[in-house]
């Protein structure tokens, strides 16, 4: 796969112009909150920001298309588009908890070639351009070389989410995540952005994201490649449209999907 470093002092500029608005809002003494029809919430800053991104969009890189949660797709003259969450932690967010980010990615045809993370609350960035590493700040980042189960440190979200799929999904498969978690040395439950971010950066082994969309994971993807690890749904396949992701140092993947599909012994699911 060819190296694409060009693309990341744009995003760059584009994350800077986000972090003003986000800890401006941040920092507010009130912040508008609505729910969407999916039950999510979002935020004046989550709007704000998308607008200003798709802007600069517009002034820098017209030919460019993007896919953003706010405002959906907006087709551009080539093959390449930006894939954007505006803030990624919403609920987080409006509850001044500090773990929320802004994702971008670049995705050219069917291949992301390079993404940003940016977490101004944390004064923390990670970015990965394809064939180029990925970094968190200036440091490059390499995952763990942890190769047993017991050793691992697992990440996830909100256990309550026990299925894999958006909520009401008929197809949804339960996940055997709690059996999982008795495996590893230890869990905790940081989610979002932050918990496959902590993958690539060797703080972590595995990451389970078992509902999510693909502006939720697009950077995180090549962050964690770049890396050196691995990050696929939870049926194996490597990309950002199936609804699930799960993130690993590459050595414990394999033995991660089977143990969250219950296809290893003494497998317990969380809906008992």
């Amino acid at each position: 796969m060819t190296k694409e470093p060009g693309w990341l002092p744009f995003l760059n500029d584009l994350a800077n112009r986000a972090d003003e608005i986000s800890l401006r809002w941040f920092g507010a003494p009130s912040l508008p909150v609505r729910e969407k029809p999916d039950r999510t919430p979002v935020t004046a800053a989550d709007e704000e920001i998308e607008e200003a991104i798709r802007s600069l969009v517009q002034a820098r890189h017209p030919e460019l298309g993007v896919y953003g949660e706010e405002r959906g797709i907006s087709p551009g003259a080539g093959v390449a588009r930006l894939i954007l969450d505006p803030i990624d932690g919403t609920a987080n967010f409006a509850r001044r908890i500090p773990i929320f980010a802004t994702l971008m990615a670049i995705e050219v045809g069917e291949e992301i070639v390079a993404g940003l993370v940016s977490a101004p609350a944390l004064g923390s960035r990670w970015t990965a351009a394809r064939g180029g590493g990925a970094y968190h700040g200036e440091r490059r980042m390499r995952v763990s070389g942890v190769e047993r189960l017991e050793e691992a440190t697992l990440f996830h979200g909100s256990l309550a989410e026990s299925r894999a799929g958006r909520e009401g999904e008929e197809n949804a498969a339960p996940l055997n995540l709690l059996a999982l978690a008795r495996r590893c040395a230890r869990s905790r439950g940081f989610g979002d952005f932050l918990q496959h971010v902590l993958v690539a950066q060797g703080s972590g082994e595995i990451a389970i994201d078992p509902s999510v969309k693909p502006y939720d994971l697009a950077p995180l993807l090549v962050i964690v490649e770049e890396a050196g690890g691995r990050a696929t749904s939870l049926e194996g396949e490597r990309s950002i449209y199936r609804g699930t992701m799960v993130c690993t140092n590459g050595r414990l993947h394999d033995e991660t999907l089977a143990a969250l599909r219950g296809l290893t012994g003494g497998a317990a699911s969380l809906k008992e």
